[in-house]
């Protein structure tokens, strides 16, 4: 009775974890709809904004659909990580930068205390372990009315502590396991203590949490009491890469690249990602033939090599595997094969014994890992944009803008010294407003606020020589 009453009871938690999981995903969806169908009318809209909002929107989309991926992969008793040399320092600030306008547009103070000794180069998974802290901190931000929340970080001898502390409503003693168990939200627990109305989210962010924390090699603790806030405490190895100091990666696109103009087969059922795809290669100089299906791909191409084949797994009719497998045979190392999916666990689930690959990637794929990825299977040499123009200070006229601007530009400094993003941007917005004359010097501030470098923002507006 007890194994029954147990498995009904997670059935009902998991209903509810689906059912949290629809309405977040219908409201990005509904931002997401809402814009095409201006952008499709002909609309009035600010195309940055929206694309802005787009991209928040698919993001949080993205994590979502991970997050589901997750709870097959725990219920299925495996949850993968892929570790890489991961440059310690940038990673943190970028998960602060994401976090801190949520705690400041909540009235909290945010606040990250990093290591005496930051290492330069570590071994991670970047997007679990990203993954961890966003979800701890979230529900930091989410569950603190009043005060502060902190990030703060730990290194020595090769081992991390990483404590997300916040001035909440504590958890009692005896919920401190339960939080962590699968469709769990958490939120009774936090809430009950205060005597307040639990909020709604997904419960499984914690779960996984814990579960990859361990997997990494380390552990995850969690020290509460009612009314005297909490401390969520990852401790774990974290190995220094010795003698490595990567580079900043530049923030610059790829116009092209030297050399004999390459030829890729693009083979994908779904006609929009296939025209957005062809796009998007297109735009890299390659020579683009796109097929819907394994077969009129292998009917294309004839005797005819390319030189890269990129293929969806789940086609209709022979599978990507299949495509890739019957490329090999004709073409041998002649062509290099990038294989796409939507989901990850196709890369261990191939439909039969022995797929022969050079590279697999999962949708959605950002633009500069594909071209990275067709780069270095290709060994092209790509043609940049221009990253000293970017970076370098704006060369404005003499002066810039007015008395009337300078309040903005006060304003977005101080927003900049803590990593407010919504009030860098709106005051970019009342600048550009304010300051008509000024162009050129909003155009480099949005350019660095698409690339979330402020240090280049406060760049810009430091060497002003109007000032």
């Amino acid at each position: 009775m007890r194994a029954k009453q147990a498995a009904e009871n997670a059935s009902i938690a998991k209903s509810r974890y689906l059912a949290n999981v629809s309405h977040e995903i219908r409201s990005p969806l509904n931002a997401i709809y809402g814009y095409a169908q201006l952008f499709e009318r002909g609309e009035g809209v600010d195309a940055r904004e929206a694309a802005r909002v787009i991209l928040r929107c698919s993001e949080h989309l993205a994590n979502l659909v991970e997050g589901l991926l997750d709870m097959s992969q725990l219920e299925s008793g495996v949850l993968r990580v892929r570790t890489e040399e991961v440059r310690f320092g940038p990673f943190m600030d970028q998960i602060v930068s994401m976090m801190r306008p949520s705690a400041l547009s909540k009235g909290l103070a945010f606040h990250y205390e990093p290591p005496a000794r930051m290492p330069d180069v570590v071994r991670l998974d970047p997007s679990r372990f990203r993954q961890v802290l966003i979800n701890l901190l979230s529900n930091a931000i989410k569950f603190t009315e009043h005060g502060s929340v902190t990030l703060k970080v730990g290194y020595a001898a090769q081992i991390a502590t990483f404590e997300v502390l916040d001035t909440g409503p504590g958890i009692r003693a005896e919920d401190h396991e339960r939080i962590f168990e699968r469709f769990e939200q958490g939120a009774a627990a936090r809430h009950e203590a205060s005597g307040t109305r639990a909020k709604s989210g997904a419960g499984l962010g914690l779960a996984i949490a814990r579960t990859i924390v361990e997997i990494l090699g380390g552990r995850l603790e969690l020290e509460s009491d009612v009314g005297q806030g909490s401390c969520f405490r990852i401790t774990m190895l974290l190995s220094e890469v010795a003698g490595r100091v990567s580079a900043p990666t530049a923030a610059r696109k790829p116009l092209g690249y030297k050399g004999r103009q390459r030829s890729v087969l693009l083979v994908e059922d779904n006609t929009d990602q296939r025209f957005f795809m062809a796009q998007l290669l297109t735009s890299l100089g390659l020579a683009v033939s796109a097929a819907s299906s394994g077969e009129s791909a292998i009917d294309m191409l004839g005797d005819t090599a390319p030189d890269l084949a990129i293929l969806d797994i789940s086609l209709p009719g022979m599978s990507g595997w299949e495509v890739g497998a019957e490329l090999r045979t004709r073409f041998g190392e002649a062509v290099q094969i990038l294989m796409l999916s939507a989901n990850s666990e196709e890369l261990h689930r191939p439909d039969f014994e022995t797929p022969d690959y050079d590279r697999f990637l999962v949708k959605p794929v950002e633009f500069e890992t594909l071209a990275d990825t067709i780069g270095e299977l290709l060994g092209l040499v790509w043609e940049w944009s221009e990253p000293e123009a970017e970076h370098a200070p704006a060369r404005l006229g003499q002066p810039a803008f007015g008395e009337d601007a300078l309040p903005h530009v006060t304003r977005l400094q101080e927003y900049l010294r803590i990593g407010y993003a919504r009030g860098i941007e709106n005051e970019i917005k009342a600048l550009e407003q304010a300051a008509p004359d000024a162009g050129e010097l909003v155009r480099r501030l949005y350019d660095c606020l698409d690339r979330y470098d402020l240090a280049g923002m406060a760049k810009l507006l430091t060497e002003r020589p109007d000032r």
